[in-house]
C-alpha cells in the first residue's frame, strides 16, 4: 500500500505532439511526478483514439511510438510514472460495459464535453457509438486504477462529474465502497492552451502548431510565419501587443519579463520590426526546445527499447486493473468460478 494519491492522465495517440500540449500538461505533469506526492500513471489512450480513427488504424498505430518518444524528451520517467497503454488493459473494455448499464443515453448526449466534441468533428448522423460513450470509458480508466486526481483543463471537469456518478451509482447499486471517486486537479494560472501561430487554437490539423519535434530550422520558419499585427505596416508604426502571438507566445515561454515589458514598451511606440521580435522569439523558443529535441533524437535511435518500455508499464498497469476488475466481479455476483 501507499500512501501517495493516485494520478492518471494521458493522451490520445493522433500525431506527434506540440508545444500547447507541453504548455497544457505535459510541464505540469512532469513536476507532479518529480514532486513525489504522487503514484502516477499515464496512459497512451489509443482504444480513444479509434473512436474517431477507426478507418485509419495506421495512424494510430504509429503514434504511439511518437507519443512515448514526446513523454520521455520532455522528462516522463517510466522509473516514477508507469507509462501503459490502454488496448492493453483488458479490465477497461469489461468495466466499460458494466458502467454503460448503470448511465442513460440521455445523459452522454447532454455531456457538454461530449456536445462540444461532437460538433467540433462534424459527425452529422454518422456519430460513431463509440465516440458518444467515451466518457464511460474514460470512467474505467479511472476507476480501474483507483485514481484520486485527474490533471484536466477547465472543458473536462464535466467528464470528471460524470465518472463520479458513475462511481455512486456503483457503489450504491451493489451495496460497497470499491470504486472511488476523483477530483480534479486544474493547471496552474497560465498554463491552460495556448493559440496556434495563427492566434487560433492550436492543432494538428490546421497545420498552426510548434511540434516538440521540430528541428531549429523548422521551428525559425514558423515563427517567422507568425500572425502579428496587420496594422504594423512600417517598422516606425505603433504596434498592438494584444492578438499578436509572438508577445503571447513570449510571455508564455521567455522567463526575462523585464526584458519582454521593454520589448512591448517598443513595439507599441514603434520603431521595432516584427522581424526582429520574431528572431528573439526563436532564440527564445530555441533556448527551451533544443534539450527536448535533443532527448527525443537520442531516443528515438532505440525505440525497440522505448515500446519494451511500452509492454512493462502495460504489464505493470494490467495487475493493478485486475485487481480492481475482480473486486468488481465479486460485488456484482459475477465471479462464479473464482478468479478468471
Amino acid at each position: 500500500m501507499t500512501d501517495k494519491q493516485i494520478l492518471l492522465t494521458g493522451d490520445r495517440p493522433t500525431g506527434k505532439m506540440h508545444i500547447g500540449h507541453y504548455v497544457g500538461s505535459l510541464r505540469n505533469r512532469v513536476e507532479l511526478q518529480n514532486s513525489g506526492k504522487y503514484e502516477s500513471y499515464i496512459m497512451i489512450a489509443d482504444k480513444q483514439a479509434l473512436t474517431d480513427n477507426a478507418r485509419d488504424p495506421k495512424k494510430v498505430h504509429d503514434s504511439v511510438l511518437q507519443v512515448a518518444l514526446d513523454y520521455l524528451a520532455v522528462g516522463v520517467d517510466p522509473e516514477k510514472s508507469t507509462i501503459f497503454l490502454q488496448s492493453q488493459i483488458p479490465a477497461l473494455s469489461e468495466l466499460t460495459e458494466y458502467y454503460l448499464n448503470l448511465v442513460s443515453l440521455g445523459r452522454l448526449e447532454r455531456n457538454p464535453t461530449v456536445k462540444t466534441e461532437l460538433k467540433m468533428r462534424n459527425f452529422g448522423e454518422g456519430i460513431p457509438a463509440g465516440f458518444l460513450i467515451y466518457p464511460v470509458s474514460q470512467a474505467a480508466d479511472i476507476t480501474a486504477f483507483k485514481a484520486t486526481v485527474i490533471p484536466v483543463g477547465d472543458d473536462q471537469e464535466p467528464m470528471l462529474e460524470q465518472t463520479r456518478e458513475i462511481v455512486r451509482t456503483f457503489n450504491n447499486v451493489y451495496s460497497g465502497d470499491i470504486l472511488v471517486e476523483p477530483q480534479g486537479y486544474f493547471p496552474p494560472k497560465g498554463q491552460g492552451r495556448i493559440p496556434g501561430l495563427d492566434g487560433v487554437k492550436m492543432s494538428k490539423s490546421l497545420g498552426n502548431a510548434i511540434y516538440l519535434s521540430d528541428d531549429a530550422d523548422t521551428l525559425a520558419k514558423k515563427v517567422k510565419s507568425m500572425y502579428t499585427d496587420p496594422e504594423h505596416i512600417n517598422i516606425d508604426d505603433p504596434g498592438h501587443i494584444e492578438g499578436n502571438m509572438v508577445f503571447t507566445y513570449l510571455d508564455i515561454f521567455d522567463d526575462d519579463k523585464e526584458e519582454v515589458a521593454r520589448l512591448k514598451e517598443h513595439y507599441q511606440r514603434g520603431g521595432l520590426g516584427d522581424m526582429k521580435i520574431k528572431k528573439y522569439l526563436i532564440e527564445v523558443l530555441e533556448n527551451k526546445l533544443a534539450p527536448i529535441r535533443e532527448r527525443r533524437e537520442m531516443f528515438a535511435q532505440n525505440p525497440e527499447a522505448v515500446m519494451k518500455m511500452l509492454e512493462e508499464g502495460s504489464k505493470k498497469a494490467n495487475l493493478v486493473a485486475s485487481q480492481t476488475m475482480r473486486e468488481v466481479r465479486h460485488a456484482m455476483g459475477v465471479d462464479y468460478f473464482g478468479e478468471f
